[in-house]
């Protein structure tokens, strides 16, 4: 075993053996360490290296195991992508990707419920109809809500790449608001003719977009027929047995489920 050393990934401390860091000469360590690539130092002398801190556990310890090893409830394979590409690791690259085909098998048995309110609401504004001349105006404005939940994680991401919310102008991903691997609640209005853009953020009001159709969600049918079309083709189905038929068509429930 090597002498001892210390490195500084994006702030926490790490220390392990420099046989341990050239264990694979072709990756981007084993590169920094065998000399071929300059090192940086930080304040105390630890060899300094500006990635992810957290994610570096698993890099370190695949290292020193040939094995990646993740929790159970491990939700950044994204972050943990990027930094497997930057270390450039081949046999940790090839271990990620048997993850993330294992991941995807297990997620094929899935159930995804939805469950939809709608309410109206009264909004003022001015309307400016000459220099000076402002008038005081009103209008009723669809609210709607959608409580969604899934036992696939990666179905929720996929939901929310094809969601965005359109708010002061920009459009935004839904995927930004996912909290809750399982959990998303979306909440927006409908257009209103007549109503300045400017009120709709001065209101904290945001619309619903479907991308890349560039198609905007008005109604509560057009939610159903989007959400149902993404889903299907991620390989869910109706539930045959819940909800009840009524529910259903009066578009508050909707259940699906995936089978492998």
């Amino acid at each position: 075993m090597s002498e001892p050393v210390t490195l500084n990934v994006g702030g926490k401390l790490y220390t392990t053996s420099l046989s341990t860091l050239t264990s694979f000469p072709d990756s981007m360590l084993g590169a920094m360490f065998s000399g071929k690539i300059p090192t940086k130092k930080d304040s105390q002398g630890n060899c300094f290296i500006d990635r992810d801190g957290k994610i570096f556990r698993y890099i370190l310890n695949f290292l020193r195991t040939s094995h990646l090893d993740l929790p159970e409830d491990f939700q950044e394979m994204g972050l943990l992508r990027r930094e497997v590409d930057f270390y450039q690791i081949q046999p940790l690259i090839e271990a990620l990707q048997e993850k993330e085909v294992e991941l995807s098998k297990a997620e094929k048995n899935a159930m995804l419920n939805i469950t939809l309110d709608q309410k109206t609401q009264t909004v003022h504004f001015t309307v400016r109809e000459a220099p000076q001349i402002y008038s005081l105006s009103s209008s009723n404005m669809e609210v709607f809500s959608a409580h969604i939940f899934s036992t696939s994680c990666l179905f929720l991401k996929l939901l929310g790449s094809k969601l965005y919310y359109c708010f002061n102008g920009n459009l935004s991903s839904i995927s930004s608001y996912l909290q809750d691997p399982n959990h998303l609640t979306l909440d927006w209005v409908a257009s209103v003719e007549g109503l300045p853009e400017e009120e709709y953020t001065r209101h904290n009001l945001k619309r619903l977009w479907v991308v890349p159709d560039n198609k905007q969600i008005n109604s509560f049918q057009v939610f159903v027929e989007e959400v149902l079309k993404i889903a299907m083709s991620d390989g869910f189905c109706i539930d045959s047995a819940h909800p009840h038929t009524s529910d259903f068509m009066n578009n508050k429930i909707i259940r699906l489920i995936r089978y492998k």
